[in-house]
């Protein structure tokens, strides 16, 4: 008996094993259709695209070019297996509207609720939108406008009021006299402190100031200068001038009255 011909014996191909399906995007099937996959991986913020990734966009476009979703995301900072942290600060949203006033009232507790959210990440959420909020209150709330030394002394008494121990500050304003900010500079002794011409222009540079104010308390109760001082407003009145920053007014301050550089005429 022949064998058979193995050239033209029919056979069959075996069927492919077919291949298992990744992990679906979460929210991306509308109802109905079949869900879109993604390839293992594709749900971590790493493997997206630099430019699209939260902390990366923000550096490279502004904080003004990402979404309330990918600023919370930045928060949270990590996701769950199965969500980047852009998918949970969108659930998130999700659970009140999409209104981040609505959001800012959930407490630490209720926050906790959404997928993803444990204490640590809702106490984080929770201080970011305090923080906004407290930005509201300061943006609403009068703004002090420096016309004479009388004006400096009341907005710094709170400040020295009772010390047994000098402190240097300074008070910076815009070009409409408008106070921006008021620093203390250094804090000393009974007899003095240091104030350092670097550090004053520093903080007043970073807050891009129009002009300076000086002020130093003297326990004592005397509000005469000593030449130290004079000595001191000098050297700041020069320096100021040389970076277009003024030295409008040192003050000395005691609980029962001031002296002004500028009303004596020694700035």
């Amino acid at each position: 008996m022949e064998a058979p011909d193995s050239l033209t014996e029919p056979f069959t191909l075996p069927s492919p094993t077919p291949p298992l399906p990744s992990t679906p995007l979460p929210g991306t099937a509308p109802p109905g259709t079949a869900p879109h996959y993604a390839p293992p991986g594709a749900l971590g913020i790493k493997s997206w695209a630099e430019e699209d990734r939260p902390r990366e966009k923000l550096m490279a476009k502004g904080r003004a070019a990402l979404s309330d979703a990918e600023l919370i995301a930045i928060l949270l900072g990590s996701g769950t297996t199965k969500l980047t942290a852009v998918d949970v600060a969108k659930l998130m949203l999700q659970g009140v509207g999409n209104d981040l006033n609505a959001l800012a009232k959930e407490s630490v507790k209720q926050l906790c609720r959404h997928p993803g959210i444990g204490e640590a990440k809702a106490i984080t959420v929770v201080a970011a939108l305090e923080l906004g909020r407290r930005r509201k209150e300061a943006d609403a709330a009068p703004r002090t406008t420096i016309t004479c030394s009388r004006d400096i002394y009341n907005l710094i008494r709170p400040n020295l009021m009772d010390l047994p121990h000098e402190e240097f500050w300074v008070i910076l304003l815009n070009r409409a006299n408008v106070v921006m900010r008021k620093t203390a500079i250094s804090r000393g002794g009974v007899a003095g402190t240091v104030a350092d011409p670097k550090m004053i222009f520093k903080e007043a540079l970073e807050q891009l100031a129009s002009s300076i104010i000086l002020v130093h308390n003297h326990p004592s109760g005397n509000r005469n200068p000593s030449a130290a001082d004079i000595q001191l407003t000098k050297k700041l009145k020069e320096a100021g001038q040389f970076l277009d920053l003024p030295i409008l007014d040192h003050l000395i301050y005691s609980d029962q009255g001031y002296y002004s550089f500028a009303d004596e005429g020694v700035l």
